[in-house]
């Protein structure tokens, strides 16, 4: 499967090893097909499929959260108005809201939104509908995952089934259906004029479509209204900011905004504690040591005669019962976006690869670390690297100590010691 792809005609759709389409798909025949549905409706076909006499594992890889904006009309509707006072106020009240249930400190200062006023913002009526269709989404999602609650409580088995729920990354600020430099009304691919749609036994190949399977261009551009088959928008900056509040940045960055993601954790007859926070910080590559220490189990060093990479993270099991982790330091890199976090601390760089298209760039450079007293600035709003210059050391060489045992070099990219950016000189005078 592709990362993301039309919801009503995901690309490289699989049966088992056979590439399918929504139209042909020999086991699965809704009236109307969309691809949360989709997923929900094969998971509760494996469940009932279940012999209920070992423990089963199953994975709902929901690209719900993901682009492009698309849902029903009927869904969309329910959030109506919702959003129309814009990104602003939308986010303020998040804000209030979350220091309201203690699920962050009430002193946590809202970087500033890095995005026009929403007053200043001529398309209103189509920059509220992406939120209203984003919302929408969750919706559908969280419906299938209230089915698959419902089944697995008709079976006799909710009590003693855990169940993990979190999104991959932040909110994603990425420009994708924006429709060029003026966010013009346009196909989303040139040549789509020139194409013909693909038929019910085609299997689409595309992430993103050029038409729908009955002959509709596929629009991209800033006043497209979100949700048809026939468009193709992500939510653009500002709703990525208000999904990420309070956070700094987004998706692509390893500041809070691209990396913080709640996990929910659901086990009625293993965990005693029921709606309480835990403010214990895990990595998605602690769920696989967290599987194994619920079902007993050890981490093969070999596999079919080949050694096998080791189990990264740890287990989360200690903090059902808001014990400590038995950890010292995360780390992260991607794109040549650095951070660790240790403790209190958060040491964080922002990288910037350069010089060619998507997917190949031929640079990289390093931003300046920064250093965050996360617990008391989860908004990494004050950098204290200059007050805390031993701190900061300490923890540059674990990160190179890390990036090299892992290994993050060699890149794909070569770094530029010298910045590719335009700089401001000074004139020199005499």
């Amino acid at each position: 499967m592709k990362g993301a792809g039309s919801f009503y005609d995901p690309g490289t759709l699989c049966r088992n090893n056979t590439l399918i389409s929504p139209f042909n798909d020999p086991e699965y025949k809704p009236d109307n097909y969309y691809f949360t549905d989709a997923i929900t409706d094969n998971a509760l076909k494996f469940i009932e499929e279940d012999d209920q006499e070992a423990p089963f594992f199953l994975y709902m890889s929901y690209t719900a959260a993901h682009w492009p904006m698309q849902a029903p009309e009927e869904e969309i509707a329910k959030y109506q108005g919702r959003y129309d006072k814009g990104w602003d106020a939308v986010r303020k009240k998040r804000l209030e809201k979350m220091k309201e249930i203690g699920l962050i400190d009430k002193d946590v200062i809202l970087p500033p939104l890095d995005a026009i006023a929403w007053e200043d913002e001529k398309d209103k009526k189509a920059m509220a509908r992406r939120m209203e269709t984003y919302a929408a989404m969750v919706d559908i999602m969280d419906q299938g995952i209230g089915k698959i609650v419902e089944k697995l409580k008709e079976n006799g088995q909710l009590g003693n089934t855990v169940i993990l729920f979190l999104e991959d990354n932040g909110g994603n600020a990425e420009g994708l259906g924006f429709g060029g430099p003026e966010g013009q009304t346009k196909p989303i691919n040139g040549n789509a004029k020139n194409m013909k749609p693909l038929g019910e036994n085609e299997t689409q190949p595309d992430g993103i479509p050029a038409l729908t399977r009955d002959g509709e261009i596929v629009m991209a551009g800033k006043k497209v209204m979100a949700g048809p088959a026939d468009t193709y928008l992500a939510y653009l900056k500002p709703w990525a900011q208000v999904s990420n509040t309070p956070f700094k940045k987004y998706k692509h960055y390893v500041h809070e905004g691209g990396i913080a993601t709640p996990l929910i954790v659901y086990w009625p007859k293993g965990i005693e504690s029921h709606g309480e926070y835990r403010d214990q910080i895990g990595n998605v590559i602690d769920i696989m040591p967290t599987l194994l220490d619920l079902a007993g189990a050890e981490y093969p060093e070999n596999y079919n005669g080949h050694k096998i990479t080791p189990v990264a993270g740890v287990s989360l099991v200690p903090a059902f019962s808001d014990k400590e982790l038995d950890r010292k330091a995360i780390f992260w890199e991607h794109e040549m976006n650095r951070a660790v976090r240790m403790g209190e601390w958060k040491l964080v760089s922002t990288g910037n690869l350069m010089d060619g298209g998507y997917g190949k760039w031929k640079y990289y450079e390093n931003g300046p670390w920064e250093l965050y007293n996360i617990e008391n600035d989860r908004a990494e709003a004050i950098d204290v690297s200059g007050a805390y210059p031993g701190k900061l050391k300490e923890m540059v060489q674990m990160w190179k100590d890390w990036a090299e045992k892992v290994p993050v070099y060699p890149t794909p990219w070569e770094k530029k010691e010298e910045s590719l950016r335009p700089q401001y000189m000074a004139p020199i005078l005499n």
